[in-house]
């Protein structure tokens, strides 16, 4: 399936066929858990902090962990993107699942030169994560080529650190970001983005989203073309054989509210979406736009009856995080997490 012939049939289709078509695409990945069964949605646990501070991080992490967020990564956007501050992110996600035994992955998104740099030096990396876009002067804009994305491939899964899988790239998109970097050349932009879709197929990635408003207004105006789009990009990743998330996200001046991000996250649920982000409090305070919460991931997955990835479900039970029906439980001022949560180095600058 090629992703012009993806976005051209996405074309023809009303909101209701995007969402059953995509529904019956099961793409399964692993590493440390197993992300995409029939019946489950996962979610990146987003712990964002505007000065990279560990116990903001910290504190944003352990509230994620009790709303039973985190399945598909615990992932973090770095305010800085330099070789010592990632390498002090890395370290603080890599000590907190060892010391938990969490069967889930971490993730900290800078650029793949730097986890490339760092992978070098020993660092522990799960994920090799980058931005891409759907031709070449897209990524070229983003700093990246196939053959560095190769190269990134090779090195992370070289580390063995998955222990049921060897899916170690995760990749974002998103329609707008060809006309942003003026190099679409004529091309409509949801074309390019299922084009986008084709460089992630190539290397097997354990994780893709669409952050399907973050550009704004300047290519998506209100809710309802954020809905389309979100609906689009979900399908045409899922036909092209990819674990398609969506960040269902906005920014402030655009015509769009929590409620239409409401009705967005219910539809992709319909729709079987692989996995959605999780915010404290829907608002991301380093990257200033809104998405989804913690408390979102619960809305669907009840309405829904979505589980977690399995071996996260089990790890929370054992946790007394859920019940054996995947029911949080009451939490508790000393409960075990919570308890041992104080990350034992400072960052490093």
């Amino acid at each position: 399936m090629t992703p012009e012939i993806a976005a051209a049939v996405s074309k023809l289709m009303r909101n209701q066929d995007l969402i059953l078509a995509a529904r019956k695409c099961r793409v399964v990945t692993r590493f440390r858990n197993t992300i995409g069964l029939a019946g489950t949605m996962a979610v990146r646990l987003q712990p964002n902090h505007p000065t990279d501070d560990p116990a903001g991080i910290l504190a944003a992490i352990a509230d994620g962990l009790m709303y039973g967020a985190g399945d598909a990564v615990i992932g973090i956007n770095p305010a800085s993107d330099s070789i010592a501050r990632t390498e002090s992110l890395l370290r603080l996600l890599d000590d907190l699942i060892v010391r938990f035994a969490m069967p889930t992955q971490s993730c900290v998104l800078s650029h793949v030169t730097t986890t490339l740099a760092l992978m070098e030096k020993g660092a522990p990396v799960d994920l090799v994560f980058q931005s891409i876009g759907g031709t070449e002067g897209v990524n070229r804009s983003f700093g990246v080529s196939l053959a560095m994305l190769a190269e990134a491939q090779e090195a992370a899964r070289a580390l063995k650190r998955g222990t049921l899988g060897d899916n170690v790239m995760y990749f974002e998109t998103g329609q707008g970001s060809a006309l942003s970097a003026n190099a679409h050349h004529g091309i409509d932009q949801q074309t390019c983005e299922a084009r986008a879709y084709a460089v992630a197929r190539a290397f097997s990635p354990l994780l893709v989203n669409t952050v399907v408003g973050f550009i704004g207004p300047e290519y998506l105006y209100d809710g309802k073309e954020i809905l389309r789009a979100a609906l689009e990009d979900h399908f045409c990743g899922k036909l092209m054989g990819l674990p398609m998330g969506v960040d269902v996200c906005y920014t402030n001046h655009a015509e769009a509210d929590q409620d239409d991000m409401d009705a967005i996250l219910a539809v992709l649920a319909a729709a079987g979406v692989t996995y959605i982000m999780g915010v404290p409090g829907a608002d991301d305070v380093m990257l200033g736009y809104q998405s989804t919460s913690f408390h979102d991931a619960l809305f669907v997955r009840e309405a829904f009856s979505l589980t977690r990835a399995p071996e996260f479900e089990a790890w929370l039970q054992e946790m007394e995080i859920a019940d054996a029906a995947g029911r949080l439980l009451p939490p508790r001022p000393d409960h075990r997490l919570i308890a041992n949560f104080a990350p034992r180095q400072a960052l490093t600058e």
